[in-house]
C-alpha cells in the first residue's frame, strides 16, 4: 500500500527511532481508543549510557548523562543503565514516580564485564571480533547469559542456524526458561522456514515473559501477516481475512507493551499496513492519529499525515 516506504522496513531488529510526547499520563482518547497511560520521566547517569525498561531500547543519554523520556508506561518496571567502563545498573521504577530519576555508574574493573561491554560496541561494527568478545566474557564468567544472548543474536542475524541454537542452549542452561531465548530461536525457526515451529517458539517467549515480550509478539504478527499475503495471492479470502485478524492482534499488543519506547515507530507502520490490508480506513486512520498524538516530531511524522491523506482521498465518505 505504500510502496517503497514499506519495503525498507527491517523487520523487529532494527526499530530506532525516538519518541517526542508531552503528557505525564496520557487520558485523550483517538477516536474511542484510549491511548496508553504514561508519565513523564528523565533519566540522570553517565553520558553515552544505553537504557533500557523492561528490556526494551528507550534509547541513550546526552553528552550531560540525561535522556528525556516523555511517555514511560504506567506501572511498576525495571530501568537498566549501561555504559562502557561501568557496571551494569538497575533500579526499580516505582507505578507512578515520574520526574528525574537518578541512577550512578560505579566504574567496573570486571574483566567478564568488560569483554561484554566490547561485544557490545563491536556488534555492529566488527561481527567477528563481537564474537570473539562475548566468547571471551564467557570463559571469563561460565554462566554469563547476556554473552550467550549476544552470541544467538549474531549467529541469528548471520543466518549461522545451528551455531545460534548453540548459543540458545548455552543461555538456557545458565538461566532456563529466559524469554529472551525463545524469542531470538523463533527468529531463527522462521529464518529457516520452519513456520509452526517458529509460532511455537515465540509464544513460548510470550509465556516465559508473564505475556510482556514485544519481541515475540511482533515475530508471531510478522508471521500471521506474511500467511495473510500468501493466501491473498492464493485466492483465499477466508485464511486471508483469520491471519490477517491474528496479525493485527499480535501487532496491537506489541505496540501496548513498547509504548512510549524508540522500537515501536515500525508496529505503527506494519499495524496500519493490515488495517488496509484489510479495507478498515476508519482504523488505520484512528491507528496513524495515534502515532502522531503519541510522536509529533518523529522524522515520520510527515509520512504518517500522508498515509491519512490518501486514505481520505481513497475513502471520502470516511469522516
Amino acid at each position: 500500500m505504500h510502496g517503497a516506504f514499506f519495503r525498507s522496513i527491517v523487520v523487529f531488529t532494527a526499530m530506532c527511532l525516538m519518541l517526542a510526547v508531552t503528557a505525564a499520563a496520557v487520558s485523550a482518547q483517538v477516536r474511542g481508543r484510549p491511548l496508553p497511560r504514561t508519565r513523564s520521566i528523565t533519566i540522570v547517569t553517565e553520558p553515552n549510557a544505553k537504557i533500557a525498561i523492561d528490556g526494551v531500547s528507550y534509547g541513550t543519554t546526552d553528552n550531560l548523562g540525561t535522556l528525556a523520556l516523555p511517555a514511560v508506561p504506567a506501572g511498576r518496571k525495571t530501568v537498566r543503565v549501561r555504559a562502557d567502563g561501568f557496571a551494569e545498573a538497575k533500579k526499580a521504577l516505582l507505578p507512578a514516580q515520574a520526574g528525574n530519576v537518578a541512577i550512578p555508574l560505579v566504574k567496573t574493573t570486571d574483566k567478564a564485564e568488560l569483554a561484554f561491554q566490547n561485544g557490545l560496541r563491536l556488534s555492529l561494527l566488527d561481527r567477528e571480533k563481537a564474537i570473539a568478545a562475548f566468547e571471551e566474557a564467557a570463559k571469563l564468567r561460565p554462566a554469563y547469559t547476556d554473552a550467550f544472548i549476544g552470541l544467538a543474536r549474531i549467529y541469528s542475524d548471520t543466518g549461522e542456524t545451528q551455531k545460534a541454537r548453540n548459543a540458545i542452549a548455552r543461555a538456557r542452561r545458565s538461566r532456563p526458561a529466559i524469554a529472551e531465548a525463545s524469542a531470538i530461536e523463533g527468529r531463527v525457526l522462521k529464518g529457516i522456514g520452519e513456520e509452526e515451529k517458529a509460532i511455537a517458539a515465540f509464544k513460548r517467549a510470550i509465556k516465559e515473559g508473564g505475556g510482556f515480550q514485544p519481541e515475540a509478539l511482533t515475530g508471531v504478527g510478522m508471521l500471521y501477516k506474511e500467511r495473510a499475503e500468501n493466501d491473498a495471492g492464493s485466492g483465499d479470502p477466508e485464511r486471508e481475512a483469520k491471519n490477517y485478524i491474528e496479525a493485527e492482534r499480535y501487532f496491537r499488543s506489541a505496540i501496548d507493551q513498547l509504548s512510549g519506547s524508540e522500537d515501536s515507530v515500525v508496529l505503527y507502520q506494519l499495524l496500519g499496513l493490515v488495517y488496509e490490508e484489510q479495507k478498515k480506513p476508519a482504523e488505520a486512520i484512528a491507528l496513524y492519529e495515534e502515532f502522531l498524538k503519541l510522536f509529533p516530531n518523529n522524522p515520520e511524522s510527515e509520512a504518517f499525515r500522508s498515509f491519512i491523506v490518501q486514505l481520505k482521498k481513497q475513502y471520502p465518505d470516511l469522516k
